[in-house]
């Protein structure tokens, strides 16, 4: 069993992950989160991420870059750090690469499971579902623990073969995901001062497998407006003018955008989660959505949204929404829980293996509460 709560501040977490900055999606941002609490918490935390390696741009997607035979590297990098915690994070080249490395040398791991791919897979390249869940289960079947975002997730790997599934919720950034005040005038600015009401916001990445037409699509009044960026905003960019495409936001000026939209709508049929909808919440701002894996565990109907196999019914009585019961509801929701029930999951490893906690020495660069990017040592 899992067994977290012995770790120590000072213990080495080895993160492997094929999605990093500067990637802008959501699990890159969940990560980036974990990782900055975990080191708050006072644990060294390694990731081995495709910059440290040389890479190739993924089918489809230029701007998600793979790691080209990752594995000499990563060993060599993973062997002289010794850790005390190995968490797998995707199942890419480096997760194929930290998994393989633990399997040979006998170590515990844990993983997590972000994205859909027999859905993903079956839909654009018509790779059947049960073909992709047997390797989901060759990949995962190792792991101690499995970690989802919801329990609809849990309950549908758990259909499949990994009966070790479990829930691990998200979190949002309080500092920056808030319904004002704004210190900055430049970000104070409402952003859609000009636009129709209600504006209607969909926020992420563009992309085929968002779903984004669907929202696009909708025959309602108002504005609708896009920020994020990805291989589909060019096509659909064209094919309806009248949709603001406004390319990313980040920070504070994303925190506003959500903050002024009257609603937020998450078109997505396949996403495990969906942190946007909490970010939103955060900011006051109801969600929209269909009834799918992802919404059901985040969208309670009448409390933070709606929910409706027809989302411009989901759209119109999510407008009804009161802001403050939105604001209640993202109130429980952290990055540092999110952060704790990591650590109550994964598995220390013991025996021989285990490094040995190194003192800082008053050198800063060892401060064993860093985040350990192995790229800036080079």
């Amino acid at each position: 069993m899992a067994d977290g709560g012995s770790l120590r501040p000072g213990d080495r977490v080895l993160l492997a992950t094929d999605a990093w900055r500067p990637q802008v999606n959501g699990v890159v941002r969940c990560w980036e989160s974990v990782v900055a609490e975990l080191a708050g918490m006072g644990h060294e935390v390694h990731v081995l991420h495709p910059g440290l390696f040389r890479t190739v741009a993924a089918p489809r997607y230029p701007e998600i870059r793979l790691a080209i035979a990752p594995g000499r590297r990563l060993r060599r990098e993973a062997d002289a750090l010794r850790p005390d915690v190995v968490h797998i994070a995707t199942e890419g080249p480096i997760g194929l690469a930290c998994r393989a490395w633990c399997r040979r040398r006998g170590l515990p791991f844990t993983t997590s499971y972000h994205t859909q791919f027999p859905m993903y897979l079956e839909r654009y390249f018509r790779i059947p579902a049960s073909l992709t869940w047997r390797g989901v289960r060759w990949f995962h079947g190792p792991a101690e623990a499995v970690l989802v975002p919801t329990e609809q997730v849990r309950g549908q790997l758990a259909q499949h073969g990994l009966p070790q599934a479990k829930t691990w919720s998200r979190g949002f950034d309080r500092t920056v995901f808030h319904p004002g005040p704004w210190a900055d005038p430049e970000i104070a600015r409402d952003p859609f001062a000009a636009f129709e009401r209600p504006v209607m916001l969909c926020a992420g990445r563009v992309a085929p497998e968002k779903n984004i037409e669907a929202f696009l699509e909708l025959d309602v009044p108002g504005t609708k407006v896009v920020v994020g960026d990805g291989p589909a905003r060019r096509g659909l960019e064209r094919r309806h003018p009248k949709v603001r495409f406004l390319g990313y936001r980040f920070g504070e000026a994303l925190g506003r955008h959500y903050a002024a939209a009257d609603v937020l709508v998450f078109p997505s049929l396949t996403d495990t989660y969906g942190v946007v909808m909490l970010e939103a919440n955060a900011c006051g701002t109801p969600v929209a959505a269909f009834p799918v894996t992802g919404p059901i565990d985040v969208v309670v109907p009448g409390r933070n949204g709606w929910l409706d196999e027809r989302l411009a019914v989901a759209v119109a009585k999510a407008l009804e929404v009161p802001r403050e019961r939105c604001l209640a509801h993202a109130a429980g929701h952290t990055w540092r829980k999110t952060a704790e029930a990591l650590l109550e999951s994964v598995v220390p490893i013991r025996g021989p293996s285990r490094g040995r906690r190194r003192d800082s020495g008053g050198d800063p660069s060892r401060d064993p509460a860093a985040v350990v990017d192995s790229s800036a040592r080079r």
